[in-house]
């Protein structure tokens, strides 16, 4: 049996992400020239690796009417635990736990707002083989109509990743109306971290992705939201001086 290593990481960190895309191809082209990606198909999947670390998959959407989305999941050592206790905390699970041949159980849930997240119980594959530098997972925000429901779940849920003495968060909680129309439904957004916004940007156009949001300040970093070249909606994130890694929401009581 393969090691479980998701223990290895907090129960709630964010670990992988995953765009269901209609042209896998397509993808590999934008992200390859955004991001500088190199792909390797396993199990079925279409790894995307920086550096030759796995970063991210890519995944044909079978079902044009499904959204064009990238997934971020958070990592669990009990999947199966893990969604009783979504179902009891309020949220729904739309794709039970199910195994992606050896590299580990993946499932689908939404919270109580219907923001869609993924859960990952490792195998072979423990998740991000790079984080935080150009070109990988850099930030996770949860973009939420009534934040204190969303921190009441998530902290729940998660507690020692977002509020444990140790946390250091890579995913924070904000109103939806901060950034997009109101009537836009919660979700959540991936943040890639880059090396220049400025150069990203111009690849992103170049590309055939589209500037969404232009570049603002938060508190962990420069960010601007943008569409790839078949619509899935995803941030750019640099770093600047006063940018601390810090949850936006608060502790649960």
């Amino acid at each position: 049996m393969a090691e479980n290593r998701a223990s290895a990481r907090t129960e709630g960190v964010p670990c992988w992400l995953d765009a269901q895309l209609p042209d896998v191809e397509a993808g590999k082209r934008f992200y390859g020239e955004l991001f500088g990606w190199s792909f390797q198909e396993k199990d079925g999947l279409t790894l995307a690796l920086c550096d030759g670390a796995p970063v991210a998959s890519l995944t044909h959407k079978a079902d044009g009417r499904m959204p064009t989305v990238w997934t971020v999941y958070f990592a669990t050592p009990h999947v199966h635990d893990l969604v009783a206790r979504i179902h009891q905390a309020g949220g729904q699970v739309i794709t039970a736990p199910v195994p992606v041949g050896e590299l580990g159980t993946m499932a689908l849930a939404t919270d109580p707002e219907g923001a869609v997240f993924g859960l990952w119980q490792a195998g072979t594959h423990a998740g991000f083989g790079r984080r935080h530098e150009p070109g990988t997972f850099g930030w996770a925000e949860l973009y939420a109509r009534d934040t204190e429901v969303a921190n009441a779940f998530y902290g729940n849920l998660f507690r020692d990743a977002l509020f444990g003495p140790e946390a250091v968060p890579d995913f924070g909680r904000a109103a939806v109306s901060e950034v997009f129309p109101a009537e836009m439904p919660p979700h959540f957004l991936v943040h890639f971290a880059v090396a220049d916004m400025e150069t990203a940007l111009g690849t992103v156009n170049r590309s055939g992705g589209r500037v969404q949001v232009p570049p603002f300040d938060t508190s962990y970093g420069n960010v601007a939201v943008v569409t790839d070249n078949q619509g899935a909606s995803f941030a750019l994130l640099t770093k600047t001086s006063t940018s601390t890694h810090v949850s936006s929401g608060h502790r649960p009581s």
